[in-house]
């Protein structure tokens, strides 16, 4: 085993921002299903796509979102 790699569970939230940015742009809320939906449609990793369908259902404006999600789009 080397040390060459560090090993970390922070997950790079850029893709979540840059997806929560793209969904709310004109938009106040926005309910869990369309946030999930398009994550899905962009791709997002697994670890992100977790985390959104762990939200409860609902609607939630994008700084709610953000919080809940571990981004930091505002």
């Amino acid at each position: 085993m080397t040390d060459d790699a560090p090993v970390t569970d922070e997950v790079d939230t850029r893709q979540l921002d840059e997806l929560l940015d793209d969904i709310y742009h004109g938009q106040e809320r926005v309910s869990q299903a369309d946030i999930y939906r398009r994550a899905v449609a962009a791709e997002l990793p697994p670890t992100l796509l977790s985390r959104i369908a762990a939200l409860p259902q609902g609607e939630y404006a994008v700084d709610e979102a953000a919080d809940l999600l571990g981004g930091s789009a505002a």
